[in-house]
């Protein structure tokens, strides 16, 4: 018989078991390709687009369609007195098509346009789900390193808090001393807790992002490869497929509109065909109509061609005026998207390069504080050596401190950066090369718990 406390020691081993398998799922490295490759599957813009694609082939379907006959089967049966109001028909097969409109050719291009819209639409909702996903990530893999940074930048000044208080503890420094110290600490702690907000909410972001919510995702940096410089950025003119979708949309207007100014005072030209089974037997019809109580069939058959002229229809005209008016309104919003589009990448093209120029300044301030610390350290070591103190712990840790703080802010810096260069490459067409070469760089598959 298993003992209780051998029991008690299996649940505890196969808890471990279980916690570590769902630690395995909730929590891993993920790649930057898998990433984006994931984002695209599940992110709700890129489905809402796909069904936008699905409903424009099914409208451009149902303009070509109308030239198809349809087919249809109807029937009953019943009694009735007194005077026929219909013929007594037990089943009819009828079938019906347009032959010809002049406003059907307009709504056939219409449709097509609108689905060359909805196209370029999906094209640029997937642009902006891979660009969101990609600055997410870039972000997190930033302030993940920010992080390790911070950390140590921690532990320098809960050094240098013992180091005042100790020198104050000898007459060496002032209580003034050991207070900008504990400030300094405070306020490098609270620089953590707000970085650890920044991973939290990005992590979420990524795992909604991906579908995969509730996912500690971490970040391979491996899989990144390194940004275009910002002077090879320069903007084209290409226009981004929202702008050309907005244009498509317009140009689906100006056809519905074109062919709704068709419609009067044109030929239509309809198809129809009607087979159907009638029988007298439960109605008074040959009493009113006494010649078909002689020879006749119960069989009829029709088929023709019917053919229509509108003349007098206020309401179309409305509705053409409308279509009108909807097409102005479509091309003026098109062409507003494209100054908006044109100027906001100007802008960013300037924003690139400011921001390229502060993060240079930043490595510069972070090379020379490393040099600062360097300096510091060999004085320190040659005054060990026998030398002149000239240089105390305090020094050095504040020494620290200070090449860390650089470091972070470089960090900071390049992290603007990068936001900035993803979104232009994004607008200048240059991401999807520039995520070729992340594919290229590490497996699309690179998953590992």
């Amino acid at each position: 018989m298993m003992k209780p406390r051998t029991r008690w020691t299996m649940r505890l081993a196969t808890g471990a078991l279980l916690f570590g398998s769902v630690v395995s799922v909730c929590a891993g490295q993920i790649s930057l390709t898998t990433a984006v490759d994931l984002a695209l599957k599940n992110d709700p813009r890129v489905k809402m687009a796909h069904a936008s694609v699905t409903k424009a082939r099914a409208v451009l379907d149902e303009a070509r369609d109308v030239y198809i006959p349809n087919v249809g089967i109807k029937g009953g049966y019943g009694a009735s007195t007194g005077v026929p109001l219909s013929v007594p028909v037990v089943f009819s097969l009828a079938s019906e098509s347009l032959l010809f409109n002049f406003s059907q050719r307009d709504n056939v291009r219409a449709a097509n346009d609108g689905l060359k819209s909805a196209q370029l639409a999906l094209l640029d909702a997937q642009q902006q789900t891979t660009e969101d996903a990609v600055e997410t990530y870039l972000n997190l893999d930033n302030v993940e390193q920010r992080e390790q940074a911070m950390q140590q930048e921690g532990g320098y000044a809960g050094r240098l808090v013992m180091i005042v208080q100790e020198r104050l503890d000898a007459g060496q420094d002032t209580r003034m001393d050991l207070l900008k110290a504990r400030r300094t600490a405070a306020q490098i702690k609270l620089a953590v807790l707000n970085n650890e907000d920044e991973i939290a909410g990005l992590r979420e972001h990524l795992g909604r992002l991906l579908g995969m919510p509730g996912a500690q995702l971490e970040t391979v940096k491996e899989s990144i490869p390194a940004l275009p410089a910002a002077n090879t950025l320069s903007a084209t003119q290409v226009e981004s497929p929202g702008v050309q979708s907005s244009f498509a949309a317009a140009l689906s207007k100006q056809e519905q509109a074109f062919g709704a100014s068709r419609y009067s005072y044109r030929p239509q030209v309809a198809f129809e065909a009607n087979y159907s089974r009638i029988t007298t037997t439960q109605t008074n019809y040959t009493l009113y109509y006494p010649g078909f109580a002689g020879q006749h069939s119960d069989n009829a058959l029709a088929v023709g061609i019917e053919i229509s002229i509108p003349i007098f229809d206020y309401e179309h005209r409305a509705h053409a005026r409308e279509s009108e008016a909807d097409a102005v309104r479509a091309i003026a919003e098109a062409e507003n998207n494209r100054i908006q589009f044109l100027e906001g990448r100007s802008k960013l093209q300037r924003n690139v390069e400011e921001l390229s120029a502060k993060r240079e300044i930043a490595d510069l301030d972070r090379e020379i504080a490393q040099e600062q610390l360097n300096t510091i350290l060999i004085q320190l070591n040659s005054s060990s050596s026998g030398g002149s103190a000239t240089l105390t712990p305090k020094d050095e840790q504040s020494a620290r401190l200070q090449e860390r703080q650089r470091y972070v802010d470089m960090l900071t810096a390049e992290q603007e950066l990068n936001q900035a260069e993803i979104g232009l490459m994004r607008q200048n067409g240059a991401l999807a090369d520039w995520l070729a070469k992340a594919i290229q760089a590490s497996p699309a598959s690179n998953t590992r718990p």
